[in-house]
Protein backbone atom coordinates (compact mmCIF):
# COMPACT_ATOMS: atom_id res chain seq x y z
CA UNK A 1 0.00 0.00 0.00
CA UNK A 2 2.60 2.24 0.11
CA UNK A 3 3.91 4.71 2.60
CA UNK A 4 1.98 5.32 5.86
CA UNK A 5 -0.16 8.85 5.43
CA UNK A 6 -0.11 11.90 7.21
CA UNK A 7 -1.03 11.90 10.55
CA UNK A 8 -3.33 14.25 12.34
CA UNK A 9 -2.95 15.90 15.84
CA UNK A 10 -1.42 14.04 18.47
CA UNK A 11 -3.71 13.20 21.54
CA UNK A 12 -2.52 15.49 24.57
CA UNK A 13 -2.00 12.99 27.26
CA UNK A 14 0.83 11.42 24.88
CA UNK A 15 2.55 14.44 23.26
CA UNK A 16 5.06 15.47 26.43
CA UNK A 17 7.92 15.90 25.00
CA UNK A 18 9.57 13.38 27.22
CA UNK A 19 8.59 11.16 24.22
CA UNK A 20 10.65 13.20 21.55
CA UNK A 21 9.65 10.26 18.73
CA UNK A 22 6.29 8.50 18.30
CA UNK A 23 4.05 7.27 15.72
CA UNK A 24 0.70 5.52 15.96
CA UNK A 25 -0.63 3.75 12.78
CA UNK A 26 -4.10 1.81 11.79
CA UNK A 27 -2.36 -1.20 9.67
CA UNK A 28 -5.96 -1.91 8.57
CA UNK A 29 -6.30 1.35 6.27
CA UNK A 30 -2.21 2.28 6.31
CA UNK A 31 -3.08 5.68 8.05
CA UNK A 32 -0.95 7.58 10.08
CA UNK A 33 -3.35 8.44 13.12
CA UNK A 34 -0.64 10.53 14.85
CA UNK A 35 3.30 10.96 14.65
CA UNK A 36 6.02 13.48 15.83
CA UNK A 37 9.08 13.38 14.36
CA UNK A 38 8.33 10.07 12.55
CA UNK A 39 11.14 10.25 9.67
CA UNK A 40 13.94 11.26 12.24
CA UNK A 41 16.57 8.48 12.44
CA UNK A 42 17.64 6.87 15.37
CA UNK A 43 19.12 4.10 16.96
CA UNK A 44 17.00 1.38 17.73
CA UNK A 45 19.01 -1.40 19.80
CA UNK A 46 16.65 -4.38 20.41
CA UNK A 47 13.76 -3.59 18.28
CA UNK A 48 16.43 -4.68 15.61
CA UNK A 49 15.64 -8.04 16.60
CA UNK A 50 12.19 -7.39 14.85
CA UNK A 51 14.11 -7.43 11.56
CA UNK A 52 15.72 -10.61 12.47
CA UNK A 53 12.39 -12.47 13.32
CA UNK A 54 11.12 -11.58 9.91
CA UNK A 55 14.23 -12.36 7.99
CA UNK A 56 13.83 -16.01 9.89
CA UNK A 57 10.16 -15.93 9.08
CA UNK A 58 10.70 -15.07 5.37
CA UNK A 59 13.12 -18.05 5.60
CA UNK A 60 10.72 -20.34 7.53
CA UNK A 61 7.95 -19.63 4.91
CA UNK A 62 10.54 -20.27 1.88
CA UNK A 63 11.47 -23.75 3.28
CA UNK A 64 14.98 -22.43 3.66
CA UNK A 65 14.92 -23.21 7.36
CA UNK A 66 13.16 -25.07 10.00
CA UNK A 67 11.94 -24.48 13.72
CA UNK A 68 13.19 -28.46 14.52
CA UNK A 69 16.86 -27.86 13.18
CA UNK A 70 18.89 -28.47 16.07
CA UNK A 71 22.01 -25.49 16.44
CA UNK A 72 25.03 -25.92 18.82
CA UNK A 73 26.43 -23.48 20.25
CA UNK A 74 30.35 -22.80 19.35
CA UNK A 75 32.71 -21.55 21.42
CA UNK A 76 33.68 -18.30 19.74
CA UNK A 77 29.72 -17.13 20.31
CA UNK A 78 29.58 -17.91 23.63
CA UNK A 79 32.93 -16.62 24.71
CA UNK A 80 32.02 -13.35 22.80
CA UNK A 81 28.43 -12.80 23.73
CA UNK A 82 27.90 -14.85 27.10
CA UNK A 83 26.76 -12.42 30.02
CA UNK A 84 26.10 -9.31 27.04
CA UNK A 85 23.31 -7.99 27.91
CA UNK A 86 19.41 -9.59 27.39
CA UNK A 87 20.83 -13.35 26.60
CA UNK A 88 19.28 -16.95 27.16
CA UNK A 89 22.66 -18.10 28.54
CA UNK A 90 23.66 -19.90 25.96
CA UNK A 91 26.97 -22.01 26.66
CA UNK A 92 29.24 -23.62 24.32
CA UNK A 93 28.04 -26.88 23.19
CA UNK A 94 24.50 -25.82 24.33
CA UNK A 95 21.81 -27.45 21.68
CA UNK A 96 18.80 -25.17 20.57
CA UNK A 97 16.62 -25.28 17.96
CA UNK A 98 15.17 -22.71 15.86
CA UNK A 99 12.11 -22.29 17.24
CA UNK A 100 13.99 -22.07 21.02
CA UNK A 101 16.13 -19.66 19.54
CA UNK A 102 13.36 -17.52 17.84
CA UNK A 103 11.45 -17.03 21.51
CA UNK A 104 14.51 -16.50 23.34
CA UNK A 105 14.97 -13.39 20.93
CA UNK A 106 11.02 -12.62 20.60
CA UNK A 107 10.45 -12.94 23.95
CA UNK A 108 13.53 -11.82 26.09
CA UNK A 109 15.66 -10.06 23.89
CA UNK A 110 18.32 -12.31 23.52
CA UNK A 111 21.43 -10.59 22.05
CA UNK A 112 23.53 -14.13 21.99
CA UNK A 113 20.32 -16.53 20.51
CA UNK A 114 19.68 -13.85 18.18
CA UNK A 115 24.20 -14.49 16.80
CA UNK A 116 23.35 -18.08 16.99
CA UNK A 117 20.50 -18.28 14.89
CA UNK A 118 22.15 -15.37 12.17
CA UNK A 119 25.33 -17.70 11.81
CA UNK A 120 23.34 -20.84 11.84
CA UNK A 121 20.58 -19.17 9.24
CA UNK A 122 22.94 -17.44 6.65
CA UNK A 123 26.49 -19.20 7.34
CA UNK A 124 27.91 -15.81 8.86
CA UNK A 125 26.53 -12.64 10.58
CA UNK A 126 27.73 -10.44 8.32
CA UNK A 127 25.66 -12.81 5.60
CA UNK A 128 22.75 -11.97 7.45
CA UNK A 129 22.69 -8.64 7.98
CA UNK A 130 23.06 -8.29 4.66
CA UNK A 131 19.73 -10.44 4.05
CA UNK A 132 18.54 -8.10 6.81
CA UNK A 133 19.15 -4.37 4.67
CA UNK A 134 17.85 -6.26 1.53
CA UNK A 135 14.69 -7.02 3.06
CA UNK A 136 14.69 -3.65 4.53
CA UNK A 137 14.86 -1.85 0.89
CA UNK A 138 12.49 -4.43 -0.60
CA UNK A 139 9.83 -3.37 2.01
CA UNK A 140 10.44 -0.19 1.44
CA UNK A 141 12.45 1.32 4.70
CA UNK A 142 14.40 4.02 3.32
CA UNK A 143 15.56 5.53 6.22
CA UNK A 144 16.77 2.11 7.38
CA UNK A 145 20.14 0.70 7.86
CA UNK A 146 21.26 -2.38 9.98
CA UNK A 147 24.84 -3.71 11.30
CA UNK A 148 23.89 -5.89 13.40
CA UNK A 149 21.23 -8.98 14.03
CA UNK A 150 20.66 -7.98 17.51
CA UNK A 151 20.98 -3.97 17.63
CA UNK A 152 23.90 -4.26 20.12
CA UNK A 153 25.66 -1.26 19.88
CA UNK A 154 27.72 -0.45 16.50
CA UNK A 155 28.64 2.88 16.27
CA UNK A 156 25.74 4.14 14.73
CA UNK A 157 25.93 1.61 12.24
CA UNK A 158 22.42 0.69 12.93
CA UNK A 159 19.71 3.31 12.45
CA UNK A 160 16.24 3.47 11.24
CA UNK A 161 12.76 5.46 11.68
CA UNK A 162 9.30 5.08 13.11
CA UNK A 163 7.85 5.05 9.98
CA UNK A 164 10.15 2.24 8.82
CA UNK A 165 9.23 -0.12 11.97
CA UNK A 166 5.79 1.08 11.33
CA UNK A 167 6.36 -0.54 8.00
CA UNK A 168 8.47 -3.28 9.14
CA UNK A 169 5.94 -4.20 11.88
CA UNK A 170 2.61 -3.77 9.06
CA UNK A 171 4.91 -6.67 6.87
CA UNK A 172 5.45 -9.03 9.96
CA UNK A 173 1.97 -9.00 11.14
CA UNK A 174 0.51 -9.59 7.35
CA UNK A 175 2.92 -11.83 5.40
CA UNK A 176 3.22 -13.86 8.52
CA UNK A 177 0.73 -13.90 10.84
CA UNK A 178 0.76 -17.45 12.46
CA UNK A 179 4.28 -17.23 12.89
CA UNK A 180 3.58 -13.74 14.80
CA UNK A 181 1.24 -14.66 16.78
CA UNK A 182 2.84 -17.84 17.54
CA UNK A 183 6.07 -16.21 18.79
CA UNK A 184 5.37 -12.73 19.71
CA UNK A 185 3.54 -11.49 22.93
CA UNK A 186 4.65 -14.55 25.01
CA UNK A 187 4.54 -13.88 28.82
CA UNK A 188 8.65 -14.99 28.75
CA UNK A 189 10.63 -17.86 27.99
CA UNK A 190 12.89 -20.72 29.84
CA UNK A 191 16.18 -21.97 28.73
CA UNK A 192 18.73 -24.08 30.60
CA UNK A 193 16.65 -24.26 33.48
CA UNK A 194 16.63 -20.42 33.79
CA UNK A 195 13.23 -18.42 33.46
CA UNK A 196 13.01 -14.68 32.18
CA UNK A 197 9.89 -12.53 31.78
CA UNK A 198 8.86 -10.69 28.58
CA UNK A 199 9.18 -6.90 29.79
CA UNK A 200 6.53 -5.86 27.03
CA UNK A 201 4.60 -2.73 27.93
CA UNK A 202 1.29 -3.40 26.28
CA UNK A 203 0.74 -7.35 26.67
CA UNK A 204 -1.24 -7.71 29.98
CA UNK A 205 -1.94 -3.99 29.89
CA UNK A 206 -3.80 -3.11 26.68
CA UNK A 207 -6.52 -5.22 25.59
CA UNK A 208 -5.73 -6.97 22.19
CA UNK A 209 -1.64 -5.82 22.68
CA UNK A 210 0.26 -8.89 21.08
CA UNK A 211 3.71 -7.41 21.02
CA UNK A 212 6.00 -6.65 19.50
CA UNK A 213 9.53 -5.29 20.94
CA UNK A 214 11.33 -3.32 23.62
CA UNK A 215 14.70 -1.67 23.54
CA UNK A 216 17.56 0.61 25.24
CA UNK A 217 21.06 1.31 25.38
CA UNK A 218 22.40 4.13 26.67
CA UNK A 219 23.02 5.59 23.07
CA UNK A 220 19.31 5.32 22.20
CA UNK A 221 17.46 5.44 25.20
CA UNK A 222 14.38 3.79 25.62
CA UNK A 223 12.10 2.57 22.81
CA UNK A 224 9.17 0.04 21.05
CA UNK A 225 7.25 -0.94 18.82
CA UNK A 226 3.87 -2.59 19.79
CA UNK A 227 0.79 -3.73 18.40
CA UNK A 228 -2.80 -4.60 19.16
CA UNK A 229 -5.59 -5.54 17.76
CA UNK A 230 -9.50 -5.28 18.79
CA UNK A 231 -12.05 -6.57 16.21
CA UNK A 232 -9.67 -7.55 13.31
CA UNK A 233 -7.95 -3.80 13.45
CA UNK A 234 -5.07 -3.69 14.29
CA UNK A 235 -2.75 -1.29 15.85
CA UNK A 236 1.36 -0.15 15.64
CA UNK A 237 2.61 1.68 18.05
CA UNK A 238 6.52 3.29 17.94
CA UNK A 239 7.97 5.39 20.97
CA UNK A 240 11.84 6.33 20.49
CA UNK A 241 14.10 7.86 22.19
CA UNK A 242 12.92 8.55 25.55
CA UNK A 243 14.65 8.73 28.65
CA UNK A 244 12.96 6.78 30.98
CA UNK A 245 11.16 3.56 30.01
CA UNK A 246 8.30 4.60 32.27
CA UNK A 247 7.73 7.21 29.90
CA UNK A 248 8.19 5.24 26.63
CA UNK A 249 6.00 2.51 28.38
CA UNK A 250 2.79 5.73 29.49
CA UNK A 251 2.73 7.21 25.72
CA UNK A 252 2.52 3.62 23.91
CA UNK A 253 -0.44 2.70 26.33
CA UNK A 254 -2.07 6.10 25.83
CA UNK A 255 -1.67 6.30 21.66
CA UNK A 256 -2.73 2.96 21.17
CA UNK A 257 -5.47 3.22 23.85
CA UNK A 258 -6.68 7.11 22.18
CA UNK A 259 -6.33 5.44 18.90
CA UNK A 260 -9.00 2.93 19.13
CA UNK A 261 -11.22 5.27 21.39
CA UNK A 262 -11.15 8.36 19.12
CA UNK A 263 -10.83 6.62 15.40
CA UNK A 264 -13.73 3.93 13.52
CA UNK A 265 -13.19 1.68 10.85
CA UNK A 266 -15.67 2.47 7.30
CA UNK A 267 -15.84 0.42 4.68
CA UNK A 268 -15.73 2.21 1.66
CA UNK A 269 -15.46 -0.69 -1.24
CA UNK A 270 -15.59 -4.15 -1.04
CA UNK A 271 -13.37 -6.26 -2.70
CA UNK A 272 -13.74 -6.46 -6.49
CA UNK A 273 -15.93 -3.56 -6.74
CA UNK A 274 -15.37 -1.23 -9.32
CA UNK A 275 -14.10 2.00 -8.26
CA UNK A 276 -13.47 3.90 -11.63
CA UNK A 277 -11.47 4.06 -14.89
CA UNK A 278 -8.49 4.96 -16.59
CA UNK A 279 -7.78 6.40 -19.51
CA UNK A 280 -5.33 3.81 -21.95
CA UNK A 281 -2.46 4.96 -24.15
CA UNK A 282 -2.31 2.66 -27.65
CA UNK A 283 -4.83 0.33 -26.00
CA UNK A 284 -7.45 -1.74 -28.17
CA UNK A 285 -9.88 0.11 -25.42
CA UNK A 286 -9.72 3.55 -24.68
CA UNK A 287 -10.24 2.90 -20.87
CA UNK A 288 -9.54 0.14 -18.57
CA UNK A 289 -11.76 -0.42 -15.70
CA UNK A 290 -10.35 -0.04 -12.06
CA UNK A 291 -10.72 -2.70 -9.33
CA UNK A 292 -10.39 -2.69 -5.55
CA UNK A 293 -8.47 -6.23 -5.22
CA UNK A 294 -8.98 -5.81 -1.57
CA UNK A 295 -11.30 -3.97 1.16
CA UNK A 296 -11.03 -0.74 1.17
CA UNK A 297 -11.63 0.90 4.52
CA UNK A 298 -10.74 4.51 6.06
CA UNK A 299 -10.20 4.79 9.80
CA UNK A 300 -11.96 8.03 10.60
CA UNK A 301 -12.55 10.36 13.56
CA UNK A 302 -15.48 9.60 15.36
CA UNK A 303 -18.24 11.94 14.39
CA UNK A 304 -16.87 12.47 11.36
CA UNK A 305 -19.60 13.83 8.54
CA UNK A 306 -19.38 12.84 4.86
CA UNK A 307 -18.69 15.90 3.34
CA UNK A 308 -15.25 15.64 5.24
CA UNK A 309 -14.01 12.77 3.51
CA UNK A 310 -13.29 12.93 -0.46
CA UNK A 311 -12.33 10.13 -2.81
CA UNK A 312 -9.93 10.81 -5.79
CA UNK A 313 -8.16 8.39 -8.45
CA UNK A 314 -4.53 9.07 -9.01
CA UNK A 315 -2.50 7.71 -11.69
CA UNK A 316 0.28 8.75 -14.63
CA UNK A 317 -1.94 8.32 -17.47
CA UNK A 318 -2.56 7.62 -20.27
CA UNK A 319 -1.71 4.00 -19.26
CA UNK A 320 0.54 2.37 -21.81
CA UNK A 321 -0.94 -0.53 -23.32
CA UNK A 322 -0.61 -3.23 -23.03
CA UNK A 323 -2.37 -3.68 -19.64
CA UNK A 324 -2.81 -6.90 -17.90
CA UNK A 325 -5.61 -7.85 -15.62
CA UNK A 326 -4.77 -7.47 -11.66
CA UNK A 327 -1.92 -5.21 -12.30
CA UNK A 328 -1.62 -2.32 -10.05
CA UNK A 329 -1.86 0.91 -12.08
CA UNK A 330 -3.76 3.43 -10.32
CA UNK A 331 -4.46 4.38 -6.20
CA UNK A 332 -7.45 5.76 -4.52
CA UNK A 333 -6.83 8.61 -2.44
CA UNK A 334 -9.04 9.20 0.50
CA UNK A 335 -8.55 12.35 2.19
CA UNK A 336 -10.17 13.45 5.72
CA UNK A 337 -10.39 16.92 6.40
CA UNK A 338 -7.42 17.44 9.32
CA UNK A 339 -6.41 14.23 9.27
CA UNK A 340 -4.25 14.37 5.68
CA UNK A 341 -4.78 11.38 3.10
CA UNK A 342 -3.72 7.99 2.27
CA UNK A 343 -3.53 5.93 -0.58
CA UNK A 344 -4.38 2.23 -2.02
CA UNK A 345 -3.48 0.33 -5.44
CA UNK A 346 -6.05 0.00 -7.64
CA UNK A 347 -5.69 -2.92 -10.43
CA UNK A 348 -6.86 -3.32 -14.15
CA UNK A 349 -10.32 -5.19 -14.33
CA UNK A 350 -9.47 -7.08 -17.65
CA UNK A 351 -6.23 -7.07 -20.24
CA UNK A 352 -6.03 -4.33 -22.57
CA UNK A 353 -3.79 -5.59 -25.46
CA UNK A 354 -1.77 -2.90 -27.16
CA UNK A 355 -3.65 -1.49 -30.11
CA UNK A 356 -3.21 -2.86 -33.79
CA UNK A 357 -1.48 -0.69 -36.78
CA UNK A 358 -4.51 1.03 -37.95
CA UNK A 359 -6.00 2.20 -34.11
CA UNK A 360 -2.23 3.59 -33.36
CA UNK A 361 -2.89 5.67 -36.88
CA UNK A 362 -6.07 6.65 -36.13
CA UNK A 363 -5.27 7.77 -32.71
CA UNK A 364 -2.26 10.18 -33.97
CA UNK A 365 -4.13 11.36 -36.72
CA UNK A 366 -7.06 12.28 -33.85
CA UNK A 367 -4.67 13.68 -31.48
CA UNK A 368 -3.06 16.30 -34.06
CA UNK A 369 -6.58 17.19 -35.33
CA UNK A 370 -7.06 17.53 -31.86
Amino acid sequence: MGDPASPGELPVSASAEEVPIVLLLDVSTNQTLAARNADRRFIPASITKVMTAYVAFEKLAAKQMDLRQRVVVNADIAEEWGGVGSTMFLEVGDVATVEELLRGITAVSANDGAIVLATHGAGSVDKWVAEMNAAARKLGMRNSHFGTPNGWMDGGATFTTARDLAILARAITTQHPALYNHFFGREGFSFNGIAQANHDPLVGKVEGADGIKTGYTNEAGYGFLGSAMRDGRRLVVVTAAAPTGRGRNKAAIELVEWGFDAFSTKRLFAKDTLVGAAEVQNGASATVDLLADQQIHASLPRGTAAGDVSLSIKYLGPIPAPIAKGEEIAELEVSIAGHGSHRIPLVAAEDVAEAGFWTRLWNGVRGIVT
